[in-house]
């Protein structure tokens, strides 16, 4: 299937929040279609800006590119259902080699996907110069069928950390349209939003428990697994805010990061947990990873219990 980039003007993402899902699988270890879009269908109706499949709470790292395809495929069809297919499908589709990361954005365009989102390579990162990583992307950019994100995840690529120079670089390509920051630093956020003003290139915060801090450096959201569990109660940050309700903002701020704290600790194998206990699904891991069983299960999936009674409060 052939595919060509569109070169017609392309709307900005919208600010807000953005929910990368977790894989969903059956009792033989195959991907659950029903329940990726069952869950799928639940994050839009509280409201999300979009979603992102594969990326670190995803388990892309778990899956086969046919796999990987099935699960965004299954999630366009729930955006399709819930009349939202205009909002983003952001898919994670980032690779060791620059030949696989070009192949993973094309067979995400072929999968209904709008953008998708690149981790650098890290596996050989002694061998790899700035110069390197930045001709990856461009070369990745220049081929993608979909506008890219850049994703700054040092805790997942050996600590391989983009700096904001590197980001004002990319972010000067027309087919590099924005960044998630999950490095956790608010001064590199709030120099790529000045060095990007005016442009339609967006930055967001990769966790939910610095959501106020990213909206008043001018970032554009947060792309949050958290979201997963509570997105009504992530959303109601940005209505805070905009509101004018800075006080409560802040307090409440608190309680998103608490139980965000909760997910940083467990990785998004405590996400899963905090669904399946406090929503009847989520199930296993694929191995080697494993939920926590008895008493350290009970104390992990407690660490989400204030932040799901603020999202109870929140369902009309």
């Amino acid at each position: 299937m052939a595919i060509s980039r569109s070169t017609e003007p392309r709307k900005p993402l919208e600010n807000g929040l953005y929910v990368p899902t977790v894989a969903f699988f059956t009792a033989a270890d195959e991907i659950d279609v029903e329940t990726t879009i069952a869950h799928t269908t639940f994050l839009l109706e509280a409201g999300v800006a979009g979603i992102l499949t594969h990326g670190s709470n995803g388990e892309a790292v778990h899956l086969d590119h046919a796999e990987r395809q099935l699960v965004t495929s299954a999630t366009r069809k729930a955006f399709d259902r819930a009349g939202k297919s205009h909002l983003p499908l952001i898919v994670g589709c980032g690779a060791q080699s620059t030949r696989e990361t070009i192949q993973l954005c094309k067979e995400a365009a072929e999968s209904g996907g709008s953008h998708v989102m690149i981790l650098p390579p890290a596996y050989y990162s002694g061998l790899l110069t700035t110069d390197l990583i930045k001709q990856h992307f461009t070369a990745v950019a220049d081929a993608s069928p979909l506008p890219v994100l850049i994703y700054n995840f040092p805790a997942a690529c050996g600590g391989l950390d983009l700096s904001s120079d590197v980001i004002l670089d990319l972010a000067q390509h027309s087919n590099i349209v924005g960044v998630k920051l999950t490095c956790g630093n608010t001064g590199k956020l709030a120099r790529v939003v000045a060095g990007t003003a005016g442009t339609s290139f967006r930055t967001f915060g990769g966790s939910c428990d610095f959501t106020i801090q990213t909206l008043a450096a001018g970032g554009n959201g947060v792309i949050a697994g958290t979201g997963n569990l509570a997105p009504r109660a992530c959303i109601q940050l940005f209505k805070l805010w905009e509101q004018g309700k800075l006080e409560e903002a802040a307090l409440y701020q608190g309680v998103v990061a608490r139980g965000d704290w909760a997910a940083i600790k467990g990785g998004f194998v405590s996400v899963k947990a905090a669904l399946q206990t406090y929503r009847g699904y989520g199930g296993h891991p694929r191995r080697p990873c494993a939920l926590l069983e008895g008493a350290a299960l009970e104390e992990q999936v407690r660490g989400f219990a204030e932040l799901v009674e603020a999202e109870k409060k929140l369902v009309k």
